[in-house]
């Protein structure tokens, strides 16, 4: 879906993540830790932030069933954020690109069966991340 311009917020790559999901938690450090050029920013689905951002986007932010990626004007869920994410990586992880040969619907499938399952094969947290300090201007 396309965008348009909210306080700067959705023009800025961003990803938008379930806060006290493990695998969503563990899955954001890995990003930060690969994002040398600092190309995205996050925000918890749970914060205020979150919830506007989603709100702008016509995103249930309550269902906390997917990952959702700002980037390039617009709005990516599921798969598509995934791969999103890749792209903003670069270097070799625009290999994974050619996931995008494989239809979406095999994609997402694969996507929401993961999703459904995370919090019992990964657990989950009481409260949402606390980035570490290095890391604190990356979140909104």
């Amino acid at each position: 879906m396309k965008l348009e311009e909210k306080n700067g917020l959705l023009s800025e790559n961003i990803v938008l993540f379930d806060g006290v999901c493990n695998l969503c938690n563990g899955a954001v450090q890995w990003i930060l830790l690969r994002d040398g050029k600092r190309h995205f920013r996050f925000a918890a689905l749970q914060s205020d932030t979150g919830q506007y951002m989603c709100s702008q986007l016509g995103i249930n932010a309550s269902a906390l069933n997917t990952v959702v990626v700002i980037a390039r004007g617009r709005a990516f869920v599921r798969s598509d954020a995934a791969l999103e994410i890749c792209r903003g990586l670069g270097k070799g992880w625009n290999v994974f690109l050619l996931f995008y040969l494989i239809p979406r619907i095999l994609r997402d499938g694969i996507y929401n069966w993961i999703a459904r399952n995370r919090y019992r094969w990964f657990g989950r947290q009481e409260h949402c991340l606390i980035p570490r300090a290095e890391w604190k201007d990356r979140f909104v």
